[in-house]
């Protein structure tokens, strides 16, 4: 897997298929992989004509570990895909990230407009603009000795999950502290390009996706149906809205 330097960091990515470049930007401990091929997304977009760009966020996947909060801000995680925009010669891309690559991806929008043609940010709506919620619980649970010491359900799910994609829990621990970084309203209002909001309509995590969009200048919203937080990230009804969205702001 390639890697590239940002911020004194060595950061993996992957690039699949040719066309039209979408840097896709994963959930918290999930990775490029995870969140993007296994999934079938990069498989629908490259049939779609676009090229896929999977990042690693840092302290995920094959990218570099870091165990301060403070270096895990979304804020700061941006500047990673600014950078990995930089480091490919793109002079312009496509951004589709999730639930904390939504508000990574979000955060791009912000600090380098001129870098992002368009946008969706998947699995976060209303709540953007808030820290995310049950963190400390979510903490405790990656920081707990064994799974079966953790009750609360939302952090249940997370270590389920961070077990399951093999992840490093202390590196996860620290990303959540730090990563909780509320979106201002008064940014999100500066986004002025085209930006689809979806998610799942059981999604307690992310908020409505309309209230959201409503903050963005050209802002849609989609609404996965029947689908949670988890269960929203690949489905076909989430990958068939963005296509045709792309199709109709950044055709390939």
């Amino acid at each position: 897997m390639p890697v590239f330097q940002s911020e004194g960091l060595t950061l993996a990515y992957e690039i699949y298929g040719t066309g039209r470049p979408i840097v896709a930007v994963h959930g918290f401990g999930s990775n490029g992989v995870v969140n993007w091929v296994a999934t079938g997304w990069a498989e629908a977009l490259n049939d779609a004509g676009y090229q896929v760009i999977t990042l690693d966020n840092r302290g995920h996947g094959a990218s570099e570990k870091l165990y301060e909060a403070g270096l895990y801000g979304a804020d700061e995680m941006a500047k990673d895909v600014a950078n990995l925009i930089d480091h490919l010669g793109h002079a312009q891309v496509g951004l589709i990230g999730y639930s904390m690559g939504a508000r990574i991806s979000a955060f791009v929008c912000i600090q380098n407009p001129q870098k992002v043609a368009c946008a969706i940010f998947g699995g976060l709506g209303a709540n953007m603009p808030t820290p995310t919620l049950d963190s400390p619980e979510i903490i405790a649970g990656l920081k707990a000795e064994a799974l079966s010491e953790v009750t609360h359900p939302t952090a249940r799910q997370f270590r389920i999950f961070a077990e399951h994609t093999k992840s490093d829990l202390m590196a996860l621990a620290a990303c959540m502290e730090g990563s909780r970084t509320p979106v201002p309203v008064e940014g999100l209002e500066t986004i002025d390009l085209p930006v689809l909001v979806a998610v799942g309509s059981e999604d307690d995590v992310a908020g409505p996706p309309q209230p959201l969009a409503d903050m963005l200048p050209q802002g849609e919203a989609l609404v996965i149906e029947r689908r949670d937080h988890m269960r929203a990230t690949g489905d076909p009804q989430f990958k068939r809205g963005a296509v045709e969205f792309l199709a109709r702001v950044y055709p390939a």
